[in-house]
């Protein structure tokens, strides 16, 4: 019995050894006393001083080449987009399975556009998100091709939740895309390459309009239910090739999971379905952008491909009777920011107060010191891209001044960094899936992005 109690007892100092070597406590020091706040304000005063945008006569053209693989193929061959077998992202339910087939095709998209020599291009996939690791190799693609820089490159993707898996090697990204497999992200970086070829290739005189509408029957506050805020709204671009040729871009701030994790077959969800539609409809280009969906479901009712449909046609039939009333204008003004935006140490919780050490969060997610923001001015409008599911609400935040000063703002989610859900500081303590498990940097993590978006969007609307 007295060897069973000292046992006990070394078991015991074990497990309290580990808790103490494995958590610490949350840290709540306010965002604008710290290190990686200073650092930001160190960058940003770097890139202010190499900012200049663009007024004059547009250039625009589009791009697109096919995301879907060929699926079980003899051997892997990525340049080809060839695989024996694939899992699909965005449903840890589905684990290592394969998927079963493509029910519809999915997309790398693009279109550039060029002011006074100003350039920029847009990108998207048909993808859960854009990895770190593909948006460096594209950047550096297109830098040696095209000359351009990491902020005239603008990521972003549908979201959806029944694209490719495979990308991501960390345990974090595993559970929600399936075993990695080093060819995925060779793909990815391959069509988004050959989309942004086509664009820049194909760039001619252009005319530029845009404007947004309340959608408020597609989309909900999924976080907070019917006490949260919802940001309804509907933005798009519409571009006009002197050849008569059309691109239509938007950005909806509801999640692309109207397909269950029960779904097997590769899908782009209702944002396929709203491309397909706009396409149809125009004989021109459509892409579709994840607006600020962190806290933003589809509303109940999507959930299967009927669904998907039914919502994505709806959105493209009520964009499709605005576009005639668009006007378009042959000059306008184009600018590019970026920011390198430090981060606090990763503050991964398993209580309210107590949350694991970065050493322990390093080996189960690509936890980073810093990730990129960006803005775009195109004429009066403000494109913010953000590198995580930006919440809707927090949109709403930054909007509203940007109206008073006559400047319309659209928040895109996933541009080529992924740092987990950026909702409110009042939820952080909310024991829900965004504010507890997706929330990776502590309290202060979405002041800090409200500051310095406040900030970029101040110094781009001079």
């Amino acid at each position: 019995m007295a060897r069973l109690g000292r046992l006990a007892l070394y078991g015991v100092a074990v497990v309290a050894l580990l808790v103490v070597v494995s958590v610490k406590p949350v840290d709540r020091e306010p965002y604008f006393t710290t290190h990686y706040h200073e650092e930001t304000r160190r960058h940003f005063e770097e890139s202010v001083k190499t900012y200049r945008p663009g007024t004059g006569a547009l250039k625009a053209g589009f791009g697109k080449a096919r995301l879907s693989p060929e699926l079980r193929a003899a051997e892997d061959d990525p340049e080809q987009g060839k695989f024996k077998w694939l899992p699909m992202a965005g449903y840890n339910s589905r684990g290592d399975k394969p998927t079963e087939g493509i029910h519809d095709d999915l997309w790398a998209k693009a279109v550039a556009m060029e002011v006074s020599g100003r350039r920029l291009v847009m990108l998207r996939l048909d993808a859960l998100i854009i990895p770190h690791d593909v948006s460096d190799a594209v950047v550096k693609e297109l830098s040696a091709r095209h000359g351009l820089k990491r902020e005239e490159i603008y990521f972003s993707a549908t979201h959806t939740h029944s694209g490719i898996g495979g990308w991501g090697p960390d345990p974090i990204s595993e559970a929600f895309s399936g075993g990695y497999n080093a060819g995925i992200p060779k793909w990815f970086v391959r069509q988004l390459v050959t989309a942004a070829d086509d664009a820049l290739g194909h760039m001619e005189p252009a005319s530029l309009g845009g404007g947004r509408f309340h959608e408020p029957d597609y989309v909900r506050n999924r976080l907070a239910k019917t006490w949260g805020r919802v940001d309804d709204e509907f933005s798009y671009l519409l571009l006009k090739q002197q050849g008569g040729t059309t691109g239509v871009i938007g950005v909806y701030n509801a999640h692309a999971t109207c397909l269950s994790g029960e779904n097997m077959k590769l899908s782009a969800d209702y944002p396929g379905y709203w491309e397909r539609r706009i396409e149809e409809k125009t004989g021109g280009f459509a892409m579709y952008m994840a607006g600020a969906v962190g806290s933003h479901g589809p509303e109940y009712g999507y959930r299967d491909f009927e669904g998907a449909r039914k919502m994505g046609e709806a959105l493209a039939d009520d964009l499709l009777k605005r576009l005639p009333e668009t006007k378009l204008e042959s000059e306008t003004t184009l600018g590019a920011f970026g920011l390198d935006l430090g981060l606090p140490e990763s503050q991964v919780r398993v209580t309210d107060t107590w949350c694991l050490r970065p050493t322990v969060t390093s080996r189960l997610i690509p936890v980073e010191q810093q990730t990129y923001l960006q803005v775009v001015r195109l004429g009066d409008g403000l494109w913010f891209s953000t590198p995580c599911d930006f919440s809707g609400e927090l949109a709403l935040d930054l909007k509203a001044p940007l109206e008073l000063r006559g400047y319309h703002a659209t928040v895109t989610s996933f541009n080529g960094d992924y740092i987990g859900y950026v909702v409110p500081q009042h939820y952080f303590d909310y024991t829900k899936y965004e504010s507890r498990a997706m929330s990776f940097y502590g309290p202060y993590v979405s002041p800090h992005f409200m500051d310095w978006m406040r900030r970029m969007a101040d110094m781009v609307a001079k």
